[in-house]
């Protein structure tokens, strides 16, 4: 069973950045694929931001480009999403999500997810 937990949320002015953390438990973060979400009030889930189990691919919502990085780290056993020059269309609760293969865009389609962290934007 893999278990996260996010972290790193918060209000902020637009213009910051954040850095959000994903503790993962229950698996080597190298044996699994990560990705980001985000769901605003009324709306569906959105996918911001994924990499391959391997680490040598990562995966970006058009929206997120250029202000988004997706990272982990073996020895944290932990993922990240860096998030520049945030918005107040960015404020979301961001989630973490895992699969042992799936990288890719629907949360469908993700194993383990992690309970949420909020992000608000104020301009």
């Amino acid at each position: 069973q893999v278990h996260l937990v996010e972290s790193g949320g918060g209000s902020v002015q637009a213009g910051h950045s954040l850095q959000l953390s994903c503790a993962v438990s229950g698996r080597p973060v190298s044996h699994i694929a990560m990705g980001w979400f985000r769901q605003a009030p009324g709306l569906e889930r959105e996918f911001v931001a994924s990499i391959s189990s391997s680490g040598r691919s990562t995966f970006y919502a058009d929206s997120v480009k250029g202000r988004c990085t997706i990272t982990r780290d073996t020895a944290r056993n932990a993922a990240y999403l860096q998030i520049n020059n945030l918005k107040p269309e960015d404020t979301a609760v961001y989630y973490c999500a895992a699969d042992s293969t799936y990288s890719g865009t629907y949360p469908q389609s993700y194993s383990d997810w992690g309970q949420g962290t909020q992000v608000t934007v104020s301009a």
